[in-house]
């Protein structure tokens, strides 16, 4: 790996006599690490993450792909050093009732935010790119958890939420510094001009929604960076310009991470992950009045072909939404704020889609199979083996010998992967095309 000039001068500045133990741990392979869903018990590895529960290095890499429990939910893929964001939610999220995970795609931190944040919470995960979104809300959709609001919306487009969110999280776009050992693309793509577009760029992202944090609300400030330019010197622009403190974050044992006044920094030469800064801050200044919100209890009646499904739910907790023949379940605490959310933004998913109506039938969604909350019980469930597992991932076709027809949840190890309509001769996959594994295994 060959390294930019400019690069190695700025960061050699940083560093100092560090500098060639960080030159020499690019060179060296990244760890592989995931996080694991609370829908069954699974350890992969007695080898944890010590700053994030339920995290884990793995010895190698494996196809991920090649692994229904992958695509069913129990595990996330994510780099180790960004996990560190669980520190500053279970230290500093305790009055976080509702949460904006701004740049969120493809939804490593928003997973790791809805697995961890008080369920009466709401969290809004979001990305601006289209095709991102509709990843981000694959992957979210698959961990199962119901308070979630999936949009596509650019930065500006929040501030017609004023004082809304208790905390915000911003994984900002940055120069990419500290994913060179893992993409060799981005040394090529680096300059210190792409740095100042950076460190400007991420100025209008945090300026643009920071009028929908309410006052003494939580700023999560992160990138995968080494620069000053996109870290201390922005979090340092975000106090002075826009009002906030900085607050600290208890390491505990995690002696390895490097803490300065403005945040905490991950180098691959002391801790096993990639590059990567966190700064939490608390907003200081004053915001405007809230927006009104409305509820409207008229779009809240489902369609009559929905009631063989309504025992999937507890249906004491949800409110049932139809629209455009979806019927959804939303959290009855919570469905005033998402009614609102659906208004005021491109919104891709929210709560649990239950399914759509087609003219007499009511077609069951992947939601609602990959949700925490169903009750299996309630339904047709038969559990397959390996290879018929990775033909429904695959969209293929499959048959269901001896069983009922109908709409039949399948399972893999106890984890639901999605439906069939079993036909007797043969069963329609509805597992969603999108979704389909194209890779030959």
């Amino acid at each position: 790996m060959t390294l930019p000039e400019a690069f190695i001068k700025r960061t050699s500045a940083i560093l100092g006599s560090e500098f060639q133990a960080f030159e020499n741990s690019l060179q060296t392979d990244a760890p592989t690490s995931i996080r694991v869903n609370n829908k069954m018990v699974y350890e992969p590895s007695d080898d944890k993450v010590t700053w994030c529960e339920n995290a884990y290095y793995l010895k190698e890499r494996p196809l991920f792909t090649a692994d229904p429990l992958f695509h069913g939910g129990v595990y996330y893929v994510q780099e180790a050093s960004s996990m560190f964001l669980y520190q500053a939610l279970k230290q500093h999220f305790a009055a976080a009732h509702t949460v904006l995970d701004l740049c969120a795609a493809p939804g490593g931190k928003s997973t790791l935010l809805s697995q961890n944040l008080p369920e009466s919470s709401l969290l809004v995960s979001n990305e601006i790119i289209r095709s991102r979104a509709q990843i981000l809300a694959e992957n979210l959709i698959k961990w199962g958890n119901a308070n979630v609001v999936v949009s596509n919306n650019e930065p500006k487009d929040f501030e017609k939420l004023p004082n809304f969110f208790d905390a915000v999280v911003i994984d900002a776009p940055c120069s990419g510094e500290g994913m060179f050992r893992k993409d060799k693309g981005a040394i090529d793509e680096w300059s210190e001009y792409n740095v100042k577009l950076c460190a400007e760029r991420q100025r209008e992202i945090v300026s643009s929604v920071w009028e929908s944090l309410k006052c003494d609300g939580i700023l999560v400030y992160s990138t995968c960076t080494y620069n000053k330019e996109e870290n201390e010197e922005n979090v340092e622009w975000i106090c002075e310009t826009l009002g906030a403190e900085i607050l600290t974050i208890d390491l505990g044992a995690n002696a390895q991470i490097t803490a300065s006044n403005f945040g905490y920094r991950f180098y691959p030469h002391k801790t096993r992950g990639e590059g990567f800064f966190l700064s939490v801050l608390k907003k200081t200044a004053l915001t405007g009045a809230s927006i009104k919100q409305k509820f409207d209890n008229k779009r809240t009646v489902a369609n009559k072909n929905i009631q063989p499904f309504m025992s999937l739910l507890n249906v004491d907790r949800w409110v049932l939404h139809t629209e455009n023949n979806l019927t959804s379940a939303y959290d009855k605490n919570r469905i005033a704020d998402i009614l609102l959310l659906n208004k005021t933004l491109r919104c891709m998913h929210a709560g649990i889609l239950l399914g759509e109506t087609k003219g007499t039938d009511f077609i069951p969604a992947t939601s609602i199979s990959l949700s925490k909350h169903i009750d299996k019980n309630s339904v047709v469930n038969v559990e397959v083996d390996y290879k018929t597992a990775i033909a429904y991932l695959r969209k293929d076709a499959i048959v269901l010998p001896n069983l009922q027809r109908g709409y039949v949840l399948l399972n893999y190890k106890n984890i639901p992967l999605g439906w069939v309509k079993n036909l007797g001769n043969r069963c329609n996959n509805l597992y969603p095309h999108e979704w389909r594994i194209r890779m030959k295994i």
